[in-house]
């Protein structure tokens, strides 16, 4: 007997011990990533070709204490190499650890190297070559608490690699913490029980390839070529070949049983080709299929009877907030669907984010410390309840004691604000408003309602608010929103607000976001379509309420011009108000698109209300028309490739306002805002114009707190004093 030590990702020790003692084991020893094992020869070939769960399997000869390079050169190269290669194999040395003889683990290497080659001339009369990605044979050296301990490695490449991952996705599982994950989960004993096994987000296919090698006892290493030991000196053919010819048995008679249903997943179309290629590499096409599915489309196999199974995926989770934010629908439509379509199975997650865990909306059964490559992950179990439980459980979780103090805190506030809008919505019909903007100032959020759907836009924290706080406290705003208004749990979309600069104003936020964000509002007789997640903005700012009412009022049989008119909100009430015609410029193709479907949304014919793309402030320069109400609402600042100047509002709006005074009729109006908080309108313009401050008419009660919004005046030429 020899002991023997088998390597493993950390947190897989127990398993590994488990499975070692299964492939004939005498005993085990668990250490961190790894565990000793005391076995025969044919253990050691037999856990190369099995394990399902092992990194490398090492056969120790020597350990010494290393105080000086030279003890370790000399603890080398007093071992007999001779009885285990000759000059003809090639050598590579795999060197861990470090001490203070011993500073850099490629100094080390090459001390082993040496020990080695010089050993084997001394002994030959020649030296082995040295062939760092193919050698004959590895050997492997560890430095620990000035110890060092020289193996052969019998697995040669780590033993992960099973050769079947012909296709790569990015961030892929490593197949030996498949099969781990797997075992935790439970699946053996679902598969014995005639249960299937589904990955919803199955990325390159590993875990459905796994799992079918599992239930149809095939050898991990069955498919690999060359293992570690085929270079040794004492290499035992006969007794290799004999374990290696049971295995081929085994798996004869392994496929030729009637497998449970396997199947993955993915929206990705590269995905599904990438896990399809992997999973005919393993020879396993005729019993798992993939297929390319969104997880909103996910649905239970319905062409046989499948009364238990498992979900195991490997979702994606972002590092940073942003990326965060774009997983929260992910996680809410996986968490949906499972209790939907699988009451009663068993789900398993392996996530590196337990925030984002929490949006599955369930109830973890157990929960697993491991590490996915370098990053700390979970995997959590979840037992999907039947439908009458989960009617139970949810209004169970949906109680205030279940808040957090801060959930509970931020509920109030909105209850508070609630109260206060009650009587104007109900007399105003306004139906899309704002009901809270930061009133605290440790959550800097905007909290906007469309019917029932809520949009909520995180700002920049206070300065004394790190970044984990504001996480936090963003998931006590979702808690809150969550526990007042759970009719609105599908509907609930979340955004980060950074300062936005040129055509980024006009690109998609959430390229990854897995609800449907679109919706159909109204804003007293006209209707809108909004668009809560896929951009910054939804499509209607909701504190210009007052100003495109003003602007209803106002235009009855004029011609009207909406600059910058993003997606035409003002048109339509201009429109809809008895405008004669108008006109709407932006340079903004998506946005024009919108304002067309704005347009025809509320029956308006598109001859009379134009649409035209350009840069307003070159148009505007041309002086060209004659308009009888224009409204100007430019950004703050813009450097679009799309424009051929820079606009900085504060610095050009006197420039803006002369060239749309030159179009305006004598008797008409020009409506001016904009939302340049610290924005100061040039005093030389009053000396030309009639102007007129309506901004404090302008705000509606739901935005009577922050009167810095925007900006707003009417501006008239001298001779023709506006009568509204």
């Amino acid at each position: 007997m020899k002991m023997w030590f088998a390597s493993c990702p950390k947190g897989l020790e127990s398993l590994l011990a488990s499975e070692l003692e299964t492939l004939g084991a005498q005993k085990t020893r668990e250490t961190i990533a790894g565990v000793y094992a005391e076995g025969s020869l044919e253990f050691a070939y037999r856990a190369c070709l099995w394990s399902r769960l092992a990194n490398r399997i090492l056969m120790p000869l020597e350990k010494f204490p290393v105080d000086s390079a030279d003890d370790l050169y000399r603890g080398v190269a007093a071992i007999a190499w001779e009885l285990h290669l000759t000059p003809h194999e090639s050598i590579a040395v795999d060197f861990v650890g470090t001490n203070d003889a011993i500073r850099h683990s490629k100094f080390g290497a090459q001390q082993v190297k040496d020990a080695v080659v010089d050993r084997l001339q001394s002994h030959f009369g020649s030296r082995p070559d040295v062939d760092l990605k193919h050698p004959d044979l590895r050997i492997n050296v560890r430095l620990s608490k000035d110890q060092a301990t020289v193996s052969l490695d019998f697995a040669g490449d780590s033993l992960h690699k099973r050769g079947y991952r012909a296709a790569m996705v990015p961030a892929p599982l490593k197949e030996n913490l498949a099969a781990a994950l797997l075992i935790r989960a439970g699946w053996p004993e679902i598969a014995a029980r005639g249960g299937a096994l589904i990955d919803p987000l199955c990325g390159s296919g590993t875990l459905l390839i796994e799992g079918a090698m599992m239930v149809a006892d095939i050898a991990p290493g069955l498919n690999r070529e060359q293992f570690g030991f085929h270079g040794w000196a004492q290499y035992d053919t006969a007794l290799w070949q004999r374990l290696r010819q049971e295995a081929l048995d085994r798996c004869q008679v392994g496929l030729g049983k009637e497998l449970p249903e396997i199947r993955g997943y993915d929206k990705d179309t590269r995905a599904v080709s990438a896990a399809q290629e992997n999973v005919a590499c393993a020879g396993l096409e005729k019993w798992v299929r993939v297929m390319a599915k969104p997880i909103e489309a996910f649905k239970k196999p319905t062409h046989r009877q499948i009364n238990d199974g498992l979900i195991i995926t490997n979702p994606p989770y972002g590092e940073r907030w942003g990326d965060m934010e774009e997983l929260r629908p992910l996680y809410q439509t996986l968490g949906e669907v499972a209790k939907r379509e699988c009451p009663g199975w068993r789900m398993a997650v392996i996530t590196g984010n337990a925030e984002l865990a929490g949006e599955l909306r369930l109830r973890a059964e157990k929960k697993y410390q491991l590490f996915n490559g370098t990053i700390p992950s979970q995997l959590i179990l979840f037992q999907l309840r039947e439908a009458s439980e989960q009617v139970q459980t949810q209004r169970k979780e949906l109680t205030e004691e279940s808040l957090s103090e801060g959930a509970r805190m931020f509920a109030n506030r909105l209850r508070k604000n609630a109260r206060k809008l009650a009587s104007w919505l109900k007399q105003s019909g306004v139906s899309c408003y704002r009901l809270y903007d930061a009133d605290m100032p440790e959550y800097a959020v905007a909290v906007d309602f469309y019917d029932d759907a809520i949009h909520v836009q995180e700002y920049a924290p206070p300065t004394n608010i790190d970044e984990e706080q504001a996480n936090r406290h963003l998931s006590e705003v979702r808690q809150a929103l969550l526990y007042l208004y759970p009719e609105s749990r599908g509907k609930l979309f979340f955004k980060e607000r950074r300062r936005q600069k040129g055509e980024s104003q006009y690109q998609r936020q959430v390229t990854r976001s897995h609800a449907s964000g679109v919706f159909e509002v109204m804003e007293g007789p006209c209707r809108f379509e909004v668009n809560l997640s896929e951009y910054l903005d939804s499509g209607l700012f909701l504190d210009h309420r007052p100003v495109r009412r003003l602007l209803r009022e106002m235009a009855s049989g004029t011609r009207f011009l909406n600059l910058f008119c993003y997606t035409a909100a003002a048109t339509v009430h201009a429109a809809i108000g008895g405008a004669q015609s108008s006109l709407s410029i932006d340079m903004s193709n998506s946005y024009l698109e919108w304002a067309g479907r704005n347009l025809a949304l509320n029956d308006l014919d598109q001859q009379r209300h134009q649409l035209q793309r350009a840069d307003c402030l070159e148009w505007l320069a041309m002086e060209q028309g004659e308009f009888d109400l224009i409204f100007l609402d430019p950004p703050t600042f813009s450097n679009s490739k799309k424009m051929e100047e820079v606009l900085d509002i504060q610095r050009d709006h006197s420039k803006l306002i002369e060239h749309a005074m030159a179009i305006l009729a004598r008797n008409g109006t020009l409506v001016f805002s904009n939302n340049f908080r610290k924005f100061s309108l040039d005093e030389e313009l009053k000396s030309h114009y009639d102007v007129e401050d309506i901004t404090e008419k302008t705000f509606d009660p739901d935005f009577q707190r922050n009167r810095k919004i925007h900006h707003c005046w009417l501006i008239r030429h001298r001779t023709s004093p506006w009568h509204g």
